[in-house]
């Protein structure tokens, strides 16, 4: 099965208070609940065709908001009212303000975890390896956790969990940009990004600590070389190893069935390979989907993502994929470029996460992105994105209904982005939501349509052809076709139009796509699909049919085997719209 990983920020997504204020409280904006996701919700995301459901923001992390017995955090160490969910302060608990009685919260997570495999979908939740909160406090382990036997008087060791600045002499101060930070007066530690320095910015992880894995990341892509391998023994293997493994199996114990891996490449890959077979012993179908790229702060040689799935992982993050679509909005990039992503040799075209939307990246419909276009060409993208490789899907909460980012926000502003800092909401998913009956009964004529477009798409997704197939880019065959994504004084066509085929030699299935990334021009052309396609394909008949797989009931589409050649498939691809077709 093609894994359709839906990310479900619980904040965001059961939270049924409008309106709100920029900075506001919780009381003021609102906050989604476990018990809010309720068995209709759930059913409306496994009809749409997810087979994962990513809760994010549910561990316990530093915010500005009490509870009994849990004070607010200092607001130094807190960005935003809520907080970041990657600012963890306990690995084995999760967030207050995400249940309906905190003292019961991890009861009522359980209860979710139990909702949602029962409606055939494996649980996902964060799982952040790089860093936590300064101020991480565990009631759970006795023996104290991360920190509790570290050697602070120099800047690495083995057995360390933290990397400490230098020199330790009492007079020196963390000076962060909330404020000082007396707990680590004369005793400094390195922030998330790597950042050591008693004075980290305001664009530093300045609220985090980097954690310490028996290497010292300063030495690159050479971390590596002084690492256990996979079968070393429990007491061979660095004390964070441990201590991380332990929270990954109380998570499985619990009925977690997969974690997304935060900024998985800054992690040395001895470990993921070491901890990931734990894992798979206490549960072989453990789905691990890692957040890489290939910036300087990678701990590996050669490609973030392939290194990172031969350490284990089911899915990584398709970085070049996504820019290269904005690209094409954005930058200079044609959709024949796409041709680069889709290639069947690579590891990425049956492993890279494919994505338009998440939390670190801007909504599709913010105007400030995708040149105002993204809302427009959004049916198109999807198609072209996600139907061109074999690799997971990710959608974002509100992305069906094309949320624009126009929440109340704080920490981060106006940056087209839904805000995970602070208490806010989805105006355009609550008219999906209505309160809590999950029914669309308030979703505008437009809204309704893209939703369905979506419960159309995401569940051919699993088509034999599309989930495990080859791929046969069309663009080269078209470069002369008129109407096919050529501009206004272009001599070439495939500027914004996209056309692949998709075959699986094994079920003997073959699918066309047919993308019109155009925002305004709908495009009347053909298709050219020349013998050497067809013969890839291993279609030997005289004529074909096509079979419109978002739209069952419109009529097949006859052509015979020489006209698709030439002149090649008339078809009338709408404005920022796509056509799959199922090749009968």
């Amino acid at each position: 099965m093609r894994p359709v990983v839906y990310q479900l920020f619980v904040r965001h997504f059961s939270n049924f208070t409008e309106g709100g204020e920029p900075w506001g409280s919780k009381e003021r904006n609102g906050c989604g609940t476990f018990a809010g996701i309720t068995d209709a919700a759930l059913e409306s995301l496994a009809r749409m065709g997810v087979t994962h459901v990513w809760f994010t923001g549910v561990l316990r992390h530093a915010t500005q908001t009490e509870y009994p017995g849990m004070p607010a955090s200092p607001p130094a160490v807190v960005k935003g009212i809520a907080g970041s969910p990657y600012a963890v302060t306990d690995y084995y608990d999760v967030d207050p303000d995400l249940a309906t009685e905190p003292e019961r919260r991890m009861e009522e997570f359980r209860a979710l975890l139990n909702r949602c495999r029962s409606w055939g979908m494996v649980p996902m939740i964060d799982f952040i390896p790089n860093h936590v909160s300064r101020c991480y406090h565990s009631t759970h382990r006795a023996d104290g956790g991360f920190g509790a036997t570290d050697n602070k008087s120099c800047f690495f060791e083995r057995d360390n969990s933290f990397y400490y600045l230098e020199p330790q002499q009492s007079n020196h101060r963390m000076v962060l940009p909330g404020g000082e930070w007396e707990a680590e007066r004369g005793c400094g530690r390195v922030t998330g990004n790597n950042a050591a320095t008693w004075e980290p910015s305001v664009y530093d992880w300045y609220e985090t600590i980097k954690l310490n894995y028996g290497s010292d990341y300063r030495h690159g892509c050479h971390v590596a070389e002084h690492l256990p391998g996979i079968l070393a023994p429990e007491h061979a293997v660095p004390r964070t190893w441990r201590l991380m493994d332990d929270i990954i199996a109380y998570w499985q114990e619990l009925g977690v069935g997969g974690f997304r891996c935060d900024m998985a490449h800054m992690v040395p890959m001895p470990f993921w390979r070491w901890v990931i077979c734990n894992a798979r012993l206490r549960d072989s179908c453990v789905f691990f989907m890692a957040e890489a790229y290939n910036d300087h702060m990678k701990l590996c040689e050669g490609d973030a993502g392939e290194s990172l799935l031969h350490c284990g992982f089911s899915g990584v993050y398709d970085g070049e994929a996504y820019n290269a679509a904005r690209s094409i909005f954005e930058g200079s990039v044609w959709a024949n470029d796409m041709d680069t992503h889709n290639r069947p040799e690579s590891p990425l075209f049956y492993h890279g996460v494919r994505y338009l939307e998440n939390h670190d990246e801007p909504r599709l419909a913010a105007p400030q992105y995708w040149a105002g276009q993204g809302e427009a060409a959004a049916r198109a993208l999807m198609v072209a994105h996600y139907a061109s490789s074999a690799g997971p899907v990710l959608v974002y909460n509100g992305q069906e209904v094309l949320e624009r980012a126009e929440g109340p926000g704080g920490f981060g502003g106006d940056n087209g982005r839904t805000s995970i800092f602070d208490y806010t909401n989805l105006p355009r998913f609550q008219r999906w939501s209505n309160g809590g009956a999950y029914d669309g009964a308030r979703l505008t004529p437009q809204e309704t349509e893209l939703r369905h477009f979506m419960q159309q798409l995401l569940p051919q997704l699993q088509h034999p052809a599309l989930s495990g197939g080859s791929f046969y880019g069309l663009n080269w065959a078209n470069g002369q076709t008129p109407g096919f994504g050529r501009r206004a004084g272009e001599t070439a066509s495939g500027h914004r139009m996209y056309a692949f085929l998709r075959h699986n030699k094994q079920a003997r299935s073959t699918v066309l796509g047919v993308c019109n990334l155009d925002c305004t021009t709908d495009a009347a052309t053909h298709v050219h699909i020349p013998h050497n396609a067809l013969e890839w394909a291993g279609i030997k008949a005289k004529s074909c049919s096509f079979r419109n797989m978002l739209n069952p009931q419109a009529p097949l589409i006859e052509c015979s085997v020489e006209e698709l050649a030439q002149p090649g498939l008339p078809l009338n691809v709408p404005a920022g719209s796509a056509l799959l077709l199922e090749i009968i």
